[in-house]
């Protein structure tokens, strides 16, 4: 089991990491960026720049051809799928792959890596207090195949905080919710993050989204890194326009960029 003293500074980083599918052209080309506890990095880029691809990567669905994955020291790829669990959790985009079951069940399966299916009542609490928070609780005896497209997303973020992971990775968690989850899960899970000192790291196409909860911006363009940092720093209408080829207005607003789309 991975133990670590609570309230240690943790560091997850990523250096000169390259992946390519097969023969295929790099995918993503010397990426290297670290991400402290408690903080929060929006990934963002236009459609095909390899965002999902970078987080597979993280969590060892797909192994890279080259770069270290180093969590507090370790080499993420060197662990065993359990101690993995312990640090890392994933909540993919649109999970198609899951079984039939109801969704208290689904959460569940986020202590697995605790528990191998002998769960106490420490694990059962600590569920049922998820699925509260999360406002699945109507929802907790429904199957998971029978619910919508939203309501399945919460499910798997609410799955991905059962593990009690130190790094949380989302593949566009708010793609699916109306305006007010998406605000209600994005206020949660960054609340959440900083309360208990883990990472989240996600991809959104949201920019105004990502201005408001993430400590950190990185830009994918052509494989690479184009830029990396705060978002009052990345955020600007140059740097959309060469990401996106759009032109916006960027003004600030209560301390943060609203990012408007114009003709």
């Amino acid at each position: 089991m991975y133990c670590r003293e609570k309230g240690a500074q943790l560091m997850f980083e990523i250096n000169n990491l390259f992946f390519s599918y097969k023969s295929e052209k790099l995918i993503l080309c010397d990426i290297s960026f670290n991400v402290q506890n408690g903080e929060i990095l929006g990934i963002v880029g236009s459609n095909g720049t390899g965002k999902t691809t970078l987080l597979k990567n993280l969590c060892k669905l797909l192994a890279p051809q080259k770069g270290q994955i180093i969590f507090d020291g370790d080499d993420i790829t060197k662990l065993s799928i359990a101690n993995t669990a312990q640090i890392i959790a994933y909540a993919p985009q649109r999970p198609n792959d899951f079984f039939s079951m109801n969704v208290i069940d689904c959460v569940m399966m986020g202590r697995l890596p605790y528990s191998q299916f002998s769960y106490s009542k420490k694990d059962k609490d600590l569920v049922f207090s998820i699925i509260e928070k999360t406002n699945l609780r109507e929802l907790a005896f429904r199957d998971i195949r029978e619910i919508s497209g939203g309501e399945r997303q919460l499910v798997f973020i609410a799955r991905a905080l059962a593990q009690q992971p130190k790094i949380i990775i989302l593949d566009e968690p708010t793609s699916s919710l109306d305006i007010k989850n998406q605000l209600f899960i994005l206020h949660f899970i960054s609340n959440l993050a900083k309360k208990d000192n883990f990472s989240i790291i996600m991809t959104l196409h949201d920019l105004n989204l990502a201005s408001l909860f993430c400590d950190k911006i990185l830009m994918l363009k052509n494989s690479r890194i184009f830029a990396y940092g705060e978002p009052h720093d990345i955020l600007t209408e140059e740097n959309i326009d060469i990401m996106y080829g759009v032109n916006t207005k960027v003004t600030e607003v209560n301390g943060y960029k609203n990012i408007c789309l114009l003709k």
